[in-house]
């Protein structure tokens, strides 16, 4: 007991020269709100990891999909970034074939292009975007249910 008491007592005058944090931070790590089913169909959360800012002029945004999401077709007025995270998912630009998009992919899709971003059928994905903050998405397009299952059906005899 008497050490743990020297102990407690000769640590005192640590505690003031711990580090108090005046910075701003945030985590990829957390889920984030689910979304509301505006533009897609099924389950999506999403994480405003960071927004854009007069210093910082890019939105990084974690999403996560349930397996058999979708988006719907959209573009940005800037170049988008999509790092793939977890799991697994298609993604195609406008008058492009499909692809499927795994853990550790870096997609990089030009500004003003028409595409769109979702889980696979059977896995869940998650991505952090990167894009400008200046100009919101612009939605073009839905993305039926239809038109997902072929592409799943496509890229699954792949």
């Amino acid at each position: 007991m008497r050490i743990l008491v020297l102990m407690i007592l000769g640590s005192l005058p640590l505690w003031g020269f711990t580090q108090q944090s005046d910075y701003l931070k945030s985590s990829y790590l957390t889920q984030g709100p689910k979304a509301p089913n505006t533009h897609y169909i099924g389950e999506a959360w999403l994480n405003g990891v960071l927004q854009a800012d007069e210093d910082f002029s890019y939105n990084i945004t974690k999403a996560t999909f349930k397996a058999n999401s979708t988006l719907d077709w959209h573009k940005h007025g800037s170049v988008q970034v999509l790092v793939i995270v977890e799991g697994e998912g298609y993604y195609q630009e406008k008058g492009k074939e499909p692809i499927i998009m795994k853990k550790g992919d870096i997609i990089k899709c030009a500004k003003d292009t028409e595409h769109w971003h979702a889980s696979s059928k059977e896995k869940d994905v998650t991505y952090l975007a990167i894009y400008g903050g200046a100009q919101p998405t612009v939605w073009t397009e839905k993305l039926t249910q239809a038109y997902y299952d072929g592409i799943a059906d496509k890229l699954k005899s792949k």
